[in-house]
């Protein structure tokens, strides 16, 4: 047998091998993501039924309240506040249009849907990639810093989806730190570009 023989069929062999892991991986994904689909669902209806704005501003300041009180809540709404923001800047699409404003106050991040925007929370990828892969990822690290003790229990990144039904009223979030500003920002704003392409068609 020629050595051009042998080296062939050991590539063979070792295409069979790749492609036998391949498909192991292949349906190690697909129950990953089966998964996460069902973990995501649990978070869905846990992580924002408690955010659902209420209709008088007497309903929405109690309800954070008993929030904060249960550790989920993160302050209150920009639409309560009275004093003026210290910062105010408009998240933008590539092509310009006015998809939010962002108020940074008193360490806290307020995201408003810019006025005829709604954005649904069941559209992608809100919670698949926002809130999975951003915030609670980010809380995550936090939570590893304080078991570290490397960072204050009360730093820890929170945030709060105020929404009325499924739409999207308010975004909170409290201890982001400036060294995240820029990749929330720029997270939100690709998020909120992509829900509106989807809500398009």
């Amino acid at each position: 047998m020629s050595e051009d023989t042998e080296k062939t069929k050991k590539l063979v062999a070792f295409k069979k091998k790749i492609q036998t892991r391949i498909d192991e991986v292949d349906a190690e994904l697909e129950e990953l993501q089966a998964a996460l689909e069902a973990v995501d669902s649990i978070l869905l209806e846990k992580g924002f039924k408690h955010a659902e704005i209420a209709t008088k501003p007497s309903e929405i300041v109690a309800s954070l309240q008993e929030e904060k009180q249960e550790g989920i809540g993160v302050g209150e709404s920009h639409l309560e506040r009275e004093s003026e923001p210290e910062s105010v800047n408009m998240l933008k699409s590539v092509a310009g249009e006015v998809l939010a404003d962002l108020y940074i106050d008193d360490g806290s991040m307020h995201v408003v849907p810019a006025e005829g925007k709604d954005f649904d929370i069941n559209t992608p990828p809100f919670n698949q990639f926002l809130v999975q892969r951003v915030l609670l990822k980010m809380q995550e690290r936090d939570n590893e810093l304080v078991r570290s003790g490397q960072l204050a229990p009360e730093k820890i990144l929170c945030f709060d989806i105020i929404r009325e039904g499924d739409i999207v009223r308010e975004i909170v979030i409290r201890n982001f730190g400036l060294d995240r500003l820029r990749e929330l920002k720029s997270s939100i704003r690709w998020t909120f570009e992509k829900m509106r392409e989807k809500a398009r068609g």
